[in-house]
């Protein structure tokens, strides 16, 4: 299955869209806390070290650290004099471990310049972090946590060194960050999607009411739920589908009055050329008025398609092949039946079997004979009615199934028809939830499928 990173529904797009959003909000906004905080690290560890600085330049101006260095490592502990300024005349070494901080350094440079300090070779590192061994009687610094930082300034040919402190607290950023995000995500992501289903469930209704064929005559008015945009939707949709129904309503009205009132005409002149006494011209005027009327009732088959009172039910396939099998054989037509799946569908059954007798002339008319067959793929069954003809070409198979489309081009009700029998057999298929499929087979013949919901 193909993956989709867009999602296809409305509710999922509108909900994909804002937690993308908001993710890149808090990462922007991560982004300039992170910064934030790096300059306020700057600013706090870099202006007590320039300030140190400042002070160990002016002290040794007058004298009070002349000649004085960091003896940590050669006096013993808790004796150092002023190990937090020293000045030498040679590079302070950086102890081992110790980290590069080259931001801090350029930071330091920047305010020894802007306080008159003309500095040079500032460099800047983190001591490595050692282990907190509580003293008895000194409490503990819990609640400032950081690092010690050494900085290092050439001014006025003498190296000035002091410790400062920077704070760490990266982690207690990223943690207040994730709880934030999670906490947006909850305040906007559960009412976005609460008004996203008020909106979409009306919308999904309506989707399936506008599925729905309009000759099926199920003119049920929607409930008007959802917002204002939505009720306003429906309403429309709901006065549209009356109107369809009226006009529906008003065309079988018409056609029921047309069919009786040629219908008539059609049988008293049958009556009165049945007087004629020449045999041979009151045969061509039978049959014309036979053509007439057959073609009469295929237009109204036609215009009535998927209309009608009969409802829907249930139907074993077998038994329908069955029947309309046998009928052609009773009649000396070649109608045998394949292999046929033990399947149901939920159809009008006189329509069906007018689709498929509509099938099966075809097939007889211009094949030679016809098989009924029935296989069932996925959840749909498959009604096939081959023939052993010549097959059509796909500009045909294009072109038959529009009304009044023909493959022989006489209109002769001997060999076919008026052109309306493969368009009447799509329209019932359609209006029944189905489709009509004409596709030539491998070995010669063509095969007319209708395809229908399988009904468990």
């Amino acid at each position: 299955m193909k993956f989709r990173l867009w999602p296809r529904s409305l509710v999922g797009q509108l909900v994909f869209a804002v937690a993308v959003m908001l993710f890149v909000a808090q990462a922007i906004n991560f982004a300039l806390l992170v910064r934030g905080q790096r300059q306020q690290f700057l600013a706090h560890g870099g202006g007590m070290a320039v300030a140190r600085i400042v002070d160990a330049v002016e002290r040794d101006r007058r004298g009070e650290l002349r000649g004085r260095r960091d003896d940590r490592d050669d006096e013993p502990r808790g004796r150092e004099r002023n190990p937090k300024q020293v000045i030498s005349d040679i590079p302070i070494p950086v102890p081992a471990g110790a980290k590069p901080i080259p931001d801090l350094a350029d930071y330091v440079s920047s305010l020894l310049h802007d306080a008159d300090v003309r500095a040079e070779a500032v460099r800047a590192w983190a001591l490595p972090a050692r282990p907190r061994v509580p003293r008895a009687g000194i409490r503990g610094r819990s609640g400032f946590p950081g690092r010690i930082v050494v900085v290092s300034a050439k001014i006025d040919g003498r190296y000035v060194a002091v410790r400062s402190r920077i704070q760490v607290g990266g982690d207690r950023l990223q943690g207040f960050l994730v709880w934030q995000t999670l906490s947006l995500y909850l305040l906007l992501l559960v009412p976005i999607l609460l008004i996203a289903w008020r909106v979409a469930r009306p919308l999904r209704d309506l989707t399936r009411a506008a599925r729905t064929n309009p000759a099926l005559r199920d003119a049920t008015p929607l409930e008007e739920e959802g917002p204002s945009d939505m009720r306003d939707l429906i309403a429309a949709f709901n006065a549209y589908r009356a109107r369809i129904a009226t006009m529906l309503s008003d065309k079988d009205r018409m056609l029921g009055a047309v069919g009786h009132d040629l219908r008539t005409p059609l049988a008293s002149l049958r009556v009165r050329v049945e007087q004629i006494e020449d045999a041979a011209l009151r045969g061509k005027m039978i049959v014309s008025i036979e053509e007439m009327t057959a073609m009469l009732s295929d237009i109204l088959a036609l215009a009535r398609s998927g209309a009608g009172t009969e409802a829907q039910e249930r139907i074993p396939l077998r038994e329908l092949i069955g029947e309309l099998a046998a009928d052609y054989q009773e009649r000396g037509q070649d109608v045998a039946i394949a292999d046929v799946a033990d399947v149901a569908v939920l159809t009008r059954p006189m329509l069906l079997k007018r689709a498929l007798r509509n099938l099966a002339d075809n097939a007889v008319a211009y094949g030679g004979r016809a098989r009924l067959s029935v296989r069932v793929e996925g959840e749909t069954a498959r009604i096939v009615v081959s023939d052993d003809g010549p097959g059509l070409t796909d500009e045909q198979i294009r072109t038959l199934i529009e009304p009044f489309a023909r493959g022989e081009q006489s209109r002769n009700r001997a060999t076919g028809g008026a052109g309306l029998g493969l368009s009447i057999a799509r329209d019932i298929a359609e209006g029944e939830g189905g489709s009509l499929t004409l596709s030539n087979r491998p070995g010669g013949g063509l095969d007319a499928v209708i395809a229908l919901p399988v009904q468990a």
